[in-house]
């Protein structure tokens, strides 16, 4: 059963999380309203000229296309002026939420090709580390990879299929496919280059960094079935990194791959520890 905004609400005032939720839908969704400050707009600006830098040297390419082909450097970007341009790319639109949203409304989006972005942005304070996602961490991180159709094609399935697979008992192991995916993968580009993908990578200064270049970083080889095992950090470094080799490789096996029998398999046993993995050659 999904819960009421208002018992939502309550248990996010609860945990002290941000985020007006008196104004939800009943999907969850808000209005944007575009009325931002020039405060907001220098956070913003300082994010993205401070994430620029790293992203042009350490990101994959289809990300910088997609920063190029939807406009999110310069000023707080428009959600409907953002749908517009993805929506002619992949089919995908934005809705605004006010925070993070029960899983059912998510993963209803999502199959619907709809992706939800929070409505407010963190404060100057608050440039180097968020707890919760914010605008920007939605919209830099996440949003440029749904211009890549076989991305965006994933990310429909893992809607589609995520209810039923968490009725299953697999609510924790779909939850790392995600975390290891949309948040925190690495990708190979042609002639093994090494480069970031993950929305968790792509608005984090420090481990974006970490993560391409350290050698103290721990690269793994990309198998969905390790990946739905594998435990893995919210309030630090990763302890592994996952390599896709393509966004289609990633489509591809997510949509082959007996998911409920690895549930089945694994639910009950206790996570695989990152640190222990099988490195990537």
């Amino acid at each position: 059963m999904q819960i009421s905004v208002e018992d939502y609400a309550r248990q996010c005032a609860q945990q002290g999380l941000r985020g007006d939720y008196s104004k939800c839908r009943t999907d969850f969704t808000v209005a944007q309203g575009y009325d931002h400050t020039e405060q907001d707009q220098d956070v913003w600006r300082t994010l993205s000229d401070r994430q620029t830098r790293l992203t042009n040297r350490l990101a994959h390419r289809s990300y910088l296309d997609g920063i190029r082909a939807l406009g999110l450097v310069d000023r707080v970007p428009d959600l409907g002026e953002v749908s517009g341009r993805l929506r002619k790319l992949t089919g995908w639109e934005l809705v605004a939420v006010p925070g993070l949203i029960p899983n059912t409304p998510f993963f209803d989006h999502l199959a619907n090709r709809r992706f939800p972005v929070t409505n407010w942005l963190r404060t100057r304070e608050e440039l180097d580390y968020i707890v919760e996602p914010d605008m920007f961490h939605d919209f830099f991180g996440h949003v440029p990879a749904l211009t890549q159709p076989a991305f965006a094609d994933f990310m429909q399935m893992y809607g589609t299929k995520a209810e039923d697979l968490i009725d299953l008992g697999g609510e924790e192991m779909i939850g790392r496919l995600y975390w290891y995916t949309a948040e925190f993968a690495l990708i190979e580009e042609p002639g093994q280059t090494l480069k970031a993908f993950g929305a968790g990578l792509m608005s984090s200064f420090s481990e974006l960094q970490f993560a391409v270049e350290s050698p103290e970083a721990h690269r793994v080889p990309f198998d969905i079935e390790t990946v739905m095992r594998t435990g893995y950090e919210i309030d630090k470094f990763q302890r592994a990194y996952f390599v896709l080799p393509s966004f289609e490789a990633l489509r591809d096996g997510f949509e082959t791959a007996d998911l409920a029998g690895i549930i089945r398999r694994w639910k009950d046993r206790p996570p695989l520890d990152p640190g222990r993995l099988s490195a990537a050659a």
